[in-house]
């Protein structure tokens, strides 16, 4: 291995040895020197994490999370200059870490968090405004071919639990005392100007925009949808700026 291999395997594993041949220009103890350097760029990494996942560290505790983080930056260290991006896997790693396997929601409500990333460092697009949004969905002879673009910030997550409730309790430091913990939610995240949002969907509605952000037309993602309320589910997408183009399609 060479220097520069070992210095940052070094710098992320601790348990590793400072490496061979490193020199300190003013004499000084080269391991306690790269000692110094490592703790700041482990402490960096893990304050990223916990920047990231705020909720999954209230729900482990701060210790536990520190002490979690710091194993999984041994097995996936950043391969990007991109602090905000790092911890992409993060959640399926929890979902395999054994010491919290007795809490199982807590690796969806870390998809919840990163989606929430995704959508802070989105791309900017500028919505339409309702009334023209209203007057595409009043015409009959273009609704059959109407299609939405949708906001780059827009994500979505199908979960077995109850992961906006959990996130939301968060919010407000209330307890979990009252939530079916294993009543599944579907999660719609979207950037509204600056604010990153939160909405529990039905699994209809769910199913809807993901037709709608595939490009389907509204009428035909409908269709292929579980029953849902499209007047309520077109109301949320319009009041929080989600709709971002309107296309026509031609219908065979």
């Amino acid at each position: 291995m060479s220097t520069q291999s070992a210095f940052a395997a070094a710098l992320i594993d601790t348990r590793l040895p400072c490496p061979d041949g490193l020199r300190s220009g003013n004499g000084a103890d080269p391991a306690s020197r790269f000692a110094v350097y490592r703790n700041n760029v482990q402490a960096s990494l893990i304050n990223a994490l916990a920047d990231s996942y705020p909720v999954v560290q209230q729900l482990v505790g701060e210790e536990f999370f520190r002490a979690m983080a710091a194993i999984f930056i041994r097995s996936q260290p950043p391969k990007s200059p991109l602090m905000s991006r790092y911890g992409e896997t993060f959640a399926d790693f929890i979902a395999q870490f054994e010491p919290i396997a007795g809490v199982p929601y807590v690796a969806d409500v870390a998809r919840l968090e990163y989606l929430r990333v995704l959508a802070y460092h989105a791309a900017d697009a500028q919505p339409i405004r309702s009334e023209h949004v209203s007057a595409a969905l009043a015409n009959p002879l273009t609704l059959g071919g109407l299609t939405f673009g949708l906001h780059p910030s827009l994500h979505l997550l199908d979960s077995g639990f109850a992961v906006v409730a959990i996130w939301a309790a968060h919010q407000q430091e209330q307890s979990l005392a009252g939530i079916g913990l294993n009543q599944g939610q579907h999660a719609l995240v979207l950037r509204n100007g600056l604010d990153v949002e939160v909405f529990a969907l039905d699994a209809g509605a769910s199913v809807f925009i993901r037709h709608l952000n595939n490009g389907e037309p509204l009428l035909a993602a409908a269709e292929n949808s579980p029953p849902f309320d499209l007047a309520q589910t077109l109301a949320l997408l319009i009041a929080h700026n989600a709709i971002i183009q309107l296309t026509y399609k031609e219908l065979p």
